[in-house]
C-alpha cells in the first residue's frame, strides 16, 4: 500500500470513531431507546418490593395497634374488677379512665355485697340509720381534705360577715407538703368566696385564710373543730390543722357519716360543695376553679354535699351524701388505691342499691282483692 493509501485509511478510522463514541454515550444516557428499558426494569421491581414490604409493616402495624387495644381493654376490665386495696398513697389507677362511665364493672362477693377498691367505706341510709355496706369502718385513718368540711362548719358557726374581705398571706403557704395555690399572696377575697372555694375546689390556702381571720386566730379555730367534733359524737375524730394537709387529722368512716350528714344541715355548705364551678377574680384576673368531684357535673346523680380528699397518707377519698330511690345515703369511702377508684365505687355502691332495690320489689308478694 502507498503512502497516499495509508494515509486515506487512517484518516477514514478517524472519521468513524466519533460515531462510535456517540452511539456509546447516547446508550448511557436514560434516554436512550432500547437500552434504557433494561435500566428501568430494576428501579420498577424496587418499587414494587418496596410497596410489598411497606405493605407488610402497615398490617404488622394495624395487628401490632389491634393486639395492644385488645390488651389494654382486657388489662382495664381486669383493673375494674382488681379490689384488693393497695398502700396509702398508691398512684396506680384501678381504672382506665374510661371506666368513669356509668357503667362501671359490678362484682359481688359469695354475699352478694359490692366488692369495693376503697380500703376502709361506710354506706348508710341517714334517713332510718340502716347500714347499707361497711368495711373498716371503725378504722382511724388520716382524712385529708374532707376536713374541710368540719373547716366550713365553725366557720359558718362563727357568725362572721361572709362579705368580710380576707387575704392570703405567707402564712397560708403549705409548707408541710409543698403543695401549690393559684391563690397567690396578696390576693383579697371575700369570706363568703374562700369558703366556696375550700369546700368546691379544696383550695388548701382559702381553708388556711378562714383559720386566720377566726376570733382568736388559727389555734382558737383548731380547738373550735375539736369541741364541735366531741358534740357531734365524732369520738375518733382529731383535728391539728384545717386544710387537712396535716396527716394527723384523722376519723373513721362511721365518724365522717356523721360529719357528713351535719353538714348537710348548712345550705351554704350543700351550695359550695356541689356547685360544678366558678369563675373568681384574682388579682385582676377572671380564674375558673372546678368542683374535685366531677360526679357533681352528671345529671345521673342528685349529691347533696360533697367533698375529696388526698395527701399520700390518706389515699384518695370520697365522702357525699346523695338522694338514691328518695332517701339520702351518706357514702363514705376511704385510701382508694387509684385516681379513678373512689368516683368508680360510688357507682358500683349505686349500681349495687339500684339492683338490691329492683330485686326487692319483683320478689314481693302480690297483693290480691276479692
Amino acid at each position: 500500500m502507498t503512502p497516499r493509501s495509508l494515509l486515506v485509511a487512517a484518516l477514514f478510522g478517524l472519521s468513524m470513531l466519533q460515531p462510535l463514541a456517540n452511539l456509546a454515550e447516547a446508550a448511557a444516557s436514560p434516554a436512550a431507546g432500547a437500552s434504557a428499558k433494561p435500566a428501568a426494569k430494576k428501579p420498577i421491581a424496587k418499587t414494587v418490593a418496596q410497596k410489598k414490604k411497606a405493605a407488610l409493616k402497615s398490617s404488622t402495624r394495624k395487628t401490632v395497634r389491634k393486639a395492644r387495644a385488645g390488651s389494654a381493654t382486657s388489662k382495664a376490665r381486669r383493673l375494674s374488677v382488681r379490689l384488693a386495696p393497695a398502700a396509702a398513697g398508691a398512684s396506680a389507677a384501678l381504672v382506665a379512665p374510661a371506666a368513669a362511665a356509668e357503667d362501671v364493672a359490678l362484682t359481688l362477693d359469695a354475699g352478694g355485697m359490692p366488692e369495693l377498691g376503697s380500703s376502709a367505706f361506710y354506706v348508710i341510709n341517714s334517713t332510718n340509720g340502716e347500714v347499707l355496706l361497711e368495711r373498716n369502718a371503725s378504722a382511724v385513718v388520716p382524712i385529708a381534705s374532707i376536713t374541710k368540711l368540719m373547716t366550713a362548719m365553725v366557720a359558718l358557726d362563727a357568725g362572721q360577715s361572709l362579705s368580710e374581705l380576707m387575704t392570703i398571706s405567707r402564712d397560708d403557704i403549705d409548707t408541710l407538703k409543698g403543695t401549690g395555690s393559684r391563690l397567690s399572696i396578696g390576693t383579697t377575697l371575700s369570706r363568703e368566696e374562700m369558703l366556696n372555694l375550700a369546700l368546691m375546689s379544696s383550695e388548701n390556702r382559702a381553708a388556711s385564710a378562714l383559720a386566720r381571720y377566726y376570733p382568736g386566730g388559727e389555734q382558737a379555730f383548731i380547738e373550735a373543730m375539736n369541741v364541735k367534733a366531741r358534740l357531734l359524737g365524732l369520738w375518733n375524730t382529731r383535728f391539728h390543722d384545717s386544710t387537712g394537709l396535716n396527716p394527723a387529722n384523722v376519723s373513721s368512716p362511721r365518724d365522717l357519716a356523721k360529719m357528713v350528714s351535719a353538714a348537710a344541715a348548712y345550705p351554704l355548705i350543700r351550695e359550695f360543695s356541689t356547685a360544678p364551678e366558678r369563675h373568681v377574680d384574682v388579682r385582676g384576673r377572671l380564674t375558673r376553679f372546678g368542683n374535685t368531684n366531677g360526679l357533681v357535673k352528671s345529671p345521673e346523680w342528685s349529691i347533696s354535699v360533697s367533698k375529696t380528699g388526698y395527701i399520700s397518707e390518706a389515699g384518695r377519698c370520697l365522702v357525699m351524701q346523695t338522694w338514691l330511690h328518695q332517701q339520702p345515703v351518706v357514702m363514705v369511702l376511704m385510701d382508694s388505691n387509684g385516681r379513678y377508684t373512689r368516683t368508680a365505687d360510688a357507682k358500683r355502691v349505686r349500681k349495687w342499691i339500684e339492683q338490691s332495690a329492683t330485686q326487692r320489689v319483683a320478689a314481693a308478694p302480690v297483693r290480691r282483692e276479692g
